[in-house]
């Protein structure tokens, strides 16, 4: 990229892609600003571009520039988590526009990096927060109605939200913390609306935090762990206990005992309920940023911090699958399920032309459900033309 005289004035944008996007894998994203502004003449190095060099060092400001405008347009809001990153690419903004009345062959450029700098609002470490930030509700406590009529907009590490942790008795705080928040910081949180004594923590029975599946299966966060809320699966709560009483955890009432009867589904058209899950997965989707299928993929844990709405997107169609088996088995009555099942059939294949391939996906795998197989009686009353469609898709899963 930094070929000196022999350089591309614009590298191409497949390389900036692929630098932009990938550049966290390999150093963190202040050092690779801060290499961008080493490159810049002029910049930190204190290079001097003039006589004869001076064509070479306008070809490597439009280098430099075109990688900016590139990290700019890529990262936008996510940059505000980058306290750091926003002072170096400040610093660089300066730099660069006391260029203009120097090269007036930068001035498009010039232009749009003021664009976009006014547009990502950069954040440096020593400006107060803005007042009255807006707190979001942990993920699996939108009210359903809310979840469907609100547009959905993308979580982020600082986002503060509201969520409840559980005690052994079922009762339960709700807290205010950051979707990055430590297992250290949840618990002091807890410990203070507990008013939990220090003396109590100093006898050794200091609380500990723990994931509890409807099924029963439990797990002890490390104090270490962040974002924890991203980890949770459709069917788990967060629970509060000391050592002694977490073999005594059991799963919320409501999960356990279902009670069968009618939902809007027995009364909904197929074309309604697909559309509207298009719509709604459609919003979910659009939260989810580029770099956030990069962390998932190569970073594991380490990437956990940025792919809370990938994670989101995730359960979601996790639930859709639990959706489907749920219905159908809370069903009553053999010709009533056998409409239902011939119902999210249809639901399927109006999402598939929808180009909707997460509910159609859940939609099969859930009818794919062990316990869905194995009514027979179902499936055998099931027409024909909906037996032969379901095996197609079969066949695409």
């Amino acid at each position: 990229l930094w070929g000196g005289a022999h350089c591309p004035a614009v590298p191409p944008e497949s390389l900036l892609d692929d630098i932009v996007l990938t550049h966290s894998l390999f150093l963190p994203t202040e050092r690779f600003l801060q290499q961008l502004h080493q490159q810049y003449p002029g910049g930190a190095r204190g290079w001097a571009w003039r006589g004869p060099r001076e064509g070479s060092g306008l070809r490597r400001k439009r280098a430099v520039l075109a990688v900016l405008l590139h990290f700019l347009e890529t990262y936008k809001g996510l940059l505000q988590e980058e306290e750091s990153a926003g002072k170096v690419i400040k610093e660089l903004y300066l730099l660069i526009m006391k260029d203009t009345s120097l090269y007036h062959e930068l001035e498009d450029e010039i232009i749009k990096l003021h664009q976009l700098v006014e547009t990502v609002e950069l954040k440096v470490a020593d400006e107060t927060p803005p007042p009255n930030k807006q707190v979001k509700p942990l993920f699996r406590h939108f009210r359903r109605i809310d979840s469907c009529l609100q547009t959905r907009v993308a979580f982020r590490g600082s986002d503060e939200i509201f969520c409840r942790v559980y005690m052994p008795d079922h009762s339960y705080v709700t807290i205010r913390s950051r979707l990055s928040a430590s297992v250290q910081d949840i618990l002091a949180s807890v410990t203070e609306k507990l008013q939990y004594s220090e003396e109590q923590s100093a006898r050794g029975d200091a609380l500990i935090l723990v994931t509890m599946a409807s099924s029963g299966e439990k797990a002890v966060l490390q104090p270490s762990e962040e974002c924890v809320f991203t980890t949770l699966g459709i069917n788990s709560h967060l629970f509060a206990c000391t050592r002694d009483t977490f073999d005594s955890l059991v799963p919320l009432p409501e999960e356990i005992q279902v009670v069968p009867g009618d939902t809007e589904i027995h009364r909904a058209e197929p074309e309604d309920v697909a559309n509207h899950l298009t719509a709604f997965h459609w919003e979910l989707f659009r939260c989810i940023h580029e770099l956030e299928f990069v962390d998932y993929v190569f970073h594991g844990e380490r990437g956990r911090r940025e792919t809370a709405n990938l994670e989101l997107l995730l359960q979601r169609c996790s639930e859709v699958q639990h959706w489907v088996g749920t219905e159908l088995l809370l069903c009553e009555g053999l010709g009533k399920r056998a409409h239902l099942l011939k119902k999210l059939i249809k639901i399927a294949a109006i999402c598939k032309q929808n180009q909707d391939m997460l509910s159609f996906y859940a939609i099969v795998i859930g009818l794919n459900n062990a316990a869905v197989s194995r009514l027979r009686l179902t499936w055998e009353k099931l027409p024909g033309k909906f037996k032969n469609l379901f095996r197609k898709f079969e066949n695409l899963t």
